[in-house]
């Protein structure tokens, strides 16, 4: 893995379209090796409760694809920290994850955590993780509040919900509003001593800006647009392109 990698390519879609036909293709596990072939840092996941698109058998085979194959690469779980997804964590041992406030409804993760109302259930997810050696990120709204909040609660790192930005791409007056908190949240995360993860909507395109803005962030979880770049250009090209996109290649 390079030292600057930050490309966490997310795989629910393929998942997902592999989930259409009682088929073993497309591969999950055969795209997350093509990925960390060219660059990528490592594989998220976001297995939900309905199993809509990542199972649980992916999670173990991706695991042991990063075990055998991969030592040096990482796999990300994320999840809203229910008793089922902690024992996921438990038994798969990644090496993150990310608590996201997601009701099992949702199509995707679309907001950061209430600190003020979460803070129990926050602890309780953050303490058993760090008794496995599973390092915690918690997904955050571009508020510099929040940053503070996951750090006073002991998570390691924050992924910044980069969705607002990721709307912005036809609107470059609000693109440049939303990079400011995007902004001003990671400098308050990196004064607190977070690590700074982001994702959402994140483009070739957009993170350009992102990172002259916030160059410090150290990941990038892309799933929807890698996937939509991936249908042109192909999985292990369009790590190319991403890479480039962040300064790396």
């Amino acid at each position: 893995m390079s030292a600057i990698s930050r490309l966490s390519v997310n795989v629910n879609a393929v998942a997902m379209l592999r989930n259409r036909r009682d088929l073993p293709w497309p591969s999950v596990t055969g795209l997350a090796a093509l990925a960390m072939d060219a660059g990528a840092k490592g594989i998220t996941v976001h297995p939900r409760p309905d199993e809509r698109h990542i199972r649980k058998s992916d999670v173990f085979d991706l695991a042991e694809l990063i075990e055998d194959r991969f030592p040096n690469k990482e796999l990300c779980l994320e999840g809203y920290p229910s008793p089922d997804f902690l024992k996921l964590v438990e038994d798969a041992r990644p090496e993150q994850v990310l608590f996201v406030p997601d009701d099992p409804e949702q199509t995707t993760s679309d907001h950061g955590w209430d600190f003020s109302k979460d803070t129990g259930i926050l602890e309780t997810a953050i303490a058993a993780s760090k008794e496995w050696a599973v390092t915690v990120s918690l997904f955050c709204d571009p508020d510099p509040a929040s940053a503070e909040q996951a750090a006073a609660l002991g998570a390691e790192r924050i992924e910044i919900y980069t969705g607002p930005y990721g709307a912005c791409y036809d609107d470059p007056a609000s693109a440049e509003r939303e990079l400011g908190k995007i902004a001003a949240a990671a400098e308050a995360a990196r004064s607190a001593g977070l690590g700074v993860n982001a994702g959402h909507d994140l483009t070739v395109e957009n993170i350009p800006p992102l990172l002259e803005r916030a160059p410090f962030i150290r990941e990038m979880s892309i799933g929807h647009g890698f996937t939509a770049d991936a249908l042109v250009h192909g999985f292990a090209q369009s790590v190319q392109r991403f890479r480039r996109a962040m300064g790396e290649l």
